[in-house]
């Protein structure tokens, strides 16, 4: 294994931890650019040369890219019915969700009661969120909460 070139370094979310960006050559004799996570004290394999050009390149002033977290996921576009029933009730809302059904046509209660899945942009479902006053950020994080079920 053989250490060419540090391509770039960049702070991670662990301290005193790097992703660098090297071309190396691995043990089967192929070069090729990979991104290298360097802890302090890693003595296996490539790390105490990667460590060594890390320390370098700081203190040549090159830089250091700052660590960005990654977006969110995002919200999951459906869920089955039985989560998305479970999160009404853990929301504390089944009931007032179930009031509302039953005021409403013939095709939304046949569709509440016997839809496998719950997808959140289908305009029966839009028309049950916004009558209850759901932001899209409300709708995101009911979704994603029920999908976790």
């Amino acid at each position: 294994m053989e250490l060419h070139s540090l391509i770039s370094v960049t702070a991670a979310n662990e301290p005193d931890t790097y992703l660098a960006e090297v071309d190396i050559t691995d043990i089967h004799g192929q070069r090729y650019a990979v991104e290298y996570v360097s802890r302090d004290g890693d003595e296996f394999g490539l790390a105490p040369v990667v460590r060594a050009a890390i320390g370098q390149w700081i203190a040549d002033g090159k830089p250091v890219l700052p660590y960005v977290e990654p977006p969110a996921p995002p919200a999951p576009d459906r869920v089955t019915a039985r989560q998305f029933k479970l999160q009404l009730l853990a929301d504390g809302i089944l009931d007032q969700v179930e009031g509302w059904i039953a005021t409403q046509s013939q095709a939304v209660q046949i569709a509440y009661a016997n839809s496998g899945t719950f997808v959140r942009d289908e305009p029966m479902m839009q028309a049950g969120f916004a009558a209850l006053g759901f932001t899209p950020e409300q709708i995101d994080a009911f979704f994603t909460a029920a999908d976790r079920l």
